[in-house]
Order: structure tokens, then sequence, then C-alpha cells
């Protein structure tokens, strides 16, 4: 899929969110600037829609077009485009203790095994929290693909929504219990990361929506374009949707924003997405300077930024205290100076790799095939 100026845009807003919300871990920004971090979690959703869509389409194309779909291809390209840089700042965690934002750091093997979000205690091991998210995405890469498979083995609309809904509302259920459950007992921990918030089956809602995004533009193309053609109203819906939402969760923590505040924001960031996949949309039509830019390395950014955070904390805190601005400033350049680093270094040159192995491959059949075709070959190769 080609880059498209309003996805950039979008993937852009999370990155910056996320990374205004992790501000915490230093001390905030200020009375003055809080509002700025206060639904900076909501970040991590967009990435989630976004995932949804992108992946999602490219799982189902080749589907829709009767071809087998490659598991292993799939999951071997995931794994060159997550693990080298995601390898490198876990072993920097882990060896490096100094660099973490808190000490306590969970074992390295649920990082490795991608269940970090399963069975952290959070109010004894946060360094490298932010983790759980990826771990969602790894869930889902597993999964999905499957999931797929099965459902266009037979395509059928009804059973494609009735799978929707019911992860909507097992999502609902699920939630409202556990939140009913733990507030009634308060056990002494963070009930609410460990139990609501981090674990895999309660934040399906945005991965869904990203995935019924797909499943409208690669099975109903003529819906797609009709629907594209007011993307402007449903931009302006998503802003509304999406602001309803975070009014929810003005208490983040609060059963009613638990159980239906995730799928309602989930929707009103999928109609962002939606628009953004408009090159005429008006998030769509200009690429926004920068924005390109922090799409590309937002990866190696989520991953990185706490650590350049405290280290700014750790070795400038005198420095800086007093001067907002100042300090505001240096913290932002921190990361997205180890965030390049991070990218270009690592996350860059292993996915060049991974395209050059790809096409040493197609090479190598295209070849294969030649040789088969030419007159005698089978002769020659008995």
């Amino acid at each position: 899929m080609n880059r498209l100026p309003g996805l950039d845009l979008l993937r852009a807003i999370a990155i910056v969110w996320v990374m205004l919300f992790h501000s915490f871990v230093v001390g905030g920004l200020g009375p003055d600037f809080a509002w700025l971090s206060r639904y900076g979690w909501a970040g991590v959703d967009i990435f989630f829609v976004l995932s949804g869509f992108l992946i999602g389409t490219q799982v189902l194309r080749p589907l829709q077009r009767g071809e087998p779909l490659a598991f292993g291809g799939f999951y071997v390209r995931r794994a060159w485009r997550i693990l080298p840089a995601f390898a490198v700042v876990l072993a920097l965690y882990v060896f490096f203790p100094m660099l973490r934002e808190v000490p306590g750091l969970q074992p390295w093997w649920q990082f490795a095994t991608f269940t970090l979000n399963l069975l952290i205690d959070y109010n004894q091991n946060q360094a490298f929290s932010h983790a759980w998210s990826l771990c969602v995405e790894e869930h889902f890469y597993l999964v999905f693909p499957l999931l797929a498979w099965w459902l266009t083995r037979r395509p059928s609309t009804p059973k494609f929504i009735g799978v929707c809904a019911a992860v909507v509302v097992l999502g609902i259920v699920l939630r409202t219990t556990v939140w009913l459950h733990d507030a009634a007992i308060d056990p002494p921990r963070n009930w609410f990361l460990e139990d609501i918030y981090y674990p895999t089956w309660m934040r399906l809602d945005g991965l869904l929506m990203g995935i019924m995004l797909a499943v409208l533009r690669v099975y109903r193309p003529q819906a797609w374009a009709r629907w594209q053609a007011r993307s402007n109203v449903i931009l302006l819906g998503g802003v509304a949707v999406s602001c309803l939402a975070l009014w929810l969760f003005r208490d983040r923590t609060g059963l009613l924003a638990n159980a239906l505040g995730w799928p309602l924001l989930s929707f009103g960031l999928g109609l962002l997405v939606f628009a953004g996949a408009d090159r005429n949309s008006l998030i769509g039509r200009w690429r926004v300077p920068g924005a390109g830019w922090l799409a590309a390395i937002s990866y190696s950014l989520y991953l990185s930024h706490k650590i350049a955070f405290h280290v700014v904390a750790t070795t400038l805190d005198a420095q800086l205290h007093g001067h907002g601005m100042v300090a505001f400033a240096t913290y932002a350049v921190a990361a997205l100076l180890l965030g390049a680093a991070l990218h270009y270094l690592v996350e860059r040159p292993f996915l060049r790799l991974r395209e050059y192995r790809a096409t040493r491959k197609l090479s190598g059949a295209v070849e294969n095939g030649k040789a088969m075709a030419a007159p005698g070959a089978a002769d020659a190769s008995a």
C-alpha cells in the first residue's frame, strides 16, 4: 500500500500524543499544559485502528483474489519488521538498569514471549510497561490471518457481522464484569491496568474497527468509493464521536468509560482513518511537513522515548528546572534523536534486508520456473 498523507498524519499525531502522555515519568508538563497530555493514551488506540486496517488489507487482498494465504511469509515479514528494534530496546532495559525510567522491570522472558500485558505486576515493575501494546499487536498478528482464512473459506456477510458483533458485545460484558468484581473486592494492586486496560481480550475494539474498514475496502470497493466521496463529512463525524468518547473517559477508570467508551472511541477513530485513507479529504489532501517522517520513525520512537526522557531528567534536571518551554524542547529533541537513531541504525537496515531476501527469493523462483519451462528440462533433471 502506497503511503497516504492522511494516515501518516494520524500516525504522527498518535506518537506525539503518546509521548506527551508519558511525560508523567518526568513530572508531567505542568498545570498550564496538562491538557495536552491528559488523553494521550488514546494515541495507542489510533495505532490499533491503523494496524487493523493496514494489516487487514494486506491479509485480505490475496484471499479476495482466491490466492492461498502465505502464513509463513506473513509471519516472517512481521518478525523482520518488529523484532530487531524491539530486541535492541529490550537489551538496553535488561542490561543497563540506569536507563530505565523506574527501577522495576518484569522478567525479560515476558517481553520476549509477548506475555507482559497478561502477567505484569504494575505496582512493582513499571519499566518498559508501554510494551503492553506491542503484545496486543503480536497476538493480533498471530491470530488474525488464521481467522481471516477461516472466514473467507465460505465468505458470508452475516457470518462476518456476527463475529464482529460478538467481539464487541463480549468485550463490553468482560470489561463490565471484571470492573464490577474488582471494584467490589478492591485488590491491593493496579487492577484497572492489569485486568482491564492491558489484556488483549479487553482491547480488541480498535483492531476490529480497522479490520472492518479493510473488509469494506477489499470486498466492497464500490461502497468504499461511494462513501469516500463523503470523506470530509465522515471526518467531522469521526471528530465528534471521538470527542464524545473522550468525554466518557473524563473518569478514565470509571465503569461507563470502560464498558462503552472503547467501542465508541474505536468507531470515532475508525471514521478518522477512513477519511485519512482518501487522498481528497481534508487530512489526506496535503502532506503536513514532518508528519511523514514522524510516521516513519513512530515505532522506534514508541519503543525508546521513555529512555530519552529518563536520560534527560537524570542529567539535566537542575539546569532545566523552572524553564518550561526549554525543558519541553529538550525532552522532545532527545526523544526524536534517540528514536531516529534506532530507526536508521536498526529498524531500517533490517527492513532493507527483509526486502533484499524477498527479492532474491522471488528471483530464484522465477529462474526455477524458466528452467522447468525450457525444452528438455524434464529429461535433463531426470
